[in-house]
């Protein structure tokens, strides 16, 4: 079965999360505007909406994550929803129940919603193709393949702070061959129409088939950052390097580090950002990463109401946002 058209259920409608690949323009706009009501509830008195009340949503991180797994909890009970955190590590996949015996059992106790983080690319996919005919799936990050929701929080970052896409030059910084963020954030953007992205790095950090992704590539970072809109750092992955890819931190810091007088071919108002984990003198200077630039801390606060949308516009609970131009 195809991957893209798992996501849609008979109707069109979306019922997994799981890549940005293959969705359509609007469906990312809808969940963009519906994310941008949900960041009032923040301010009420009491901070959720009945939307998803009476289901329940299960954590289910084979992999750590603290403000990933932190930002899909706070959304789940902002919607009213009953909200399980399965500590893998002492679950009974450690013992050897597979990964299928796991979701079977709890689906039996009716959960409806898996929110999955997976060390093995496509482990969100292998449980949304056999969820029962109720059970939504999310993908919070799959191996190097995908990390959906964390574009969509930076696509929301973008736009409350540049507008509409397309006429906005974007570059990612870094390790793009090992990020699974860096993907989904190359779909999204194309997705949603801008005009140039870009890509940077040391060749050894940049995927073979990166052009396929109609992406420009670049090994120089100040003729990389010429004019564009937004920056994008990404971490090292040294967690899924199988090898030698850079000589030292240190080096890659003084070719590929954002600072101030390397941001300098940039546009005066561009605006840096940063999936995290931050490595502070790695690949961004805390001058740049605390500057006034910097929106940094913007994206991880959209981040709950950005999953918020997802999690309502799967369980088919997605309030009508008002219509909104496409251009």
């Amino acid at each position: 079965m195809d991957k893209r058209n798992l996501q849609l259920d008979d109707n069109g409608q979306l019922r997994h999360f799981l890549t940005i690949e293959g969705l359509k323009r609007q469906l990312l706009v809808d969940i963009l505007d519906a994310a941008e009501s949900f960041t009032s509830v923040t301010e009420q008195t009491v901070k959720k909406v009945p939307l998803l009340r009476g289901k329940t949503i299960v954590n289910l991180f084979f992999e750590s994550s603290t403000r990933t797994r932190t930002t899909f909890e706070l959304a789940a009970k902002r919607l009213s929803a009953d909200v399980l955190n399965i500590n893998v590590n002492a679950s009974a996949t450690t013992k050897g129940e597979t990964l299928l015996d796991t979701q079977r059992n709890l689906e039996a106790m009716h959960c409806d919603m898996f929110v999955v983080r997976h060390a093995v690319s496509g482990a969100a996919h292998f449980i949304a193709r056999h969820a029962a005919p109720h059970v939504s799936v999310i993908n919070a990050g799959d191996g190097r393949h995908s990390h959906p929701t964390q574009a969509m929080l930076d696509m929301f970052t973008i736009r409350r702070h540049k507008g509409e896409f397309h006429k906005l030059r974007v570059a990612i910084v870094g390790d793009i061959l090992h990020s699974r963020v860096a993907r989904s954030q190359i779909h999204a953007l194309s997705t949603l129409g801008v005009e140039e992205i870009r890509v940077i790095g040391p060749r050894t950090l940049i995927p073979a088939e990166a052009h396929t992704l109609g992406v420009h590539v670049h090994h120089d970072l100040r003729g990389g950052l010429r004019d564009v809109d937004v920056i994008i750092t990404l971490r090292l992955q040294h967690e899924r390097m199988g090898g030698a890819f850079l000589p030292s931190e240190h080096e890659y810091f003084q070719l590929y580090g954002l600072t101030e007088a390397g941001l300098e071919t940039a546009k005066p108002d561009a605006i840096i950002m940063h999936p995290g984990p931050i490595n502070r003198g790695v690949e961004i200077d805390s001058a740049v990463a605390d500057g006034p630039r910097s929106v940094i801390l913007d994206q991880v606060a959209h981040g709950t109401a950005v999953r918020m949308a997802i999690m309502a516009k799967a369980m088919q609970r997605l309030p009508t946002p008002p219509a909104r131009e496409l251009h």
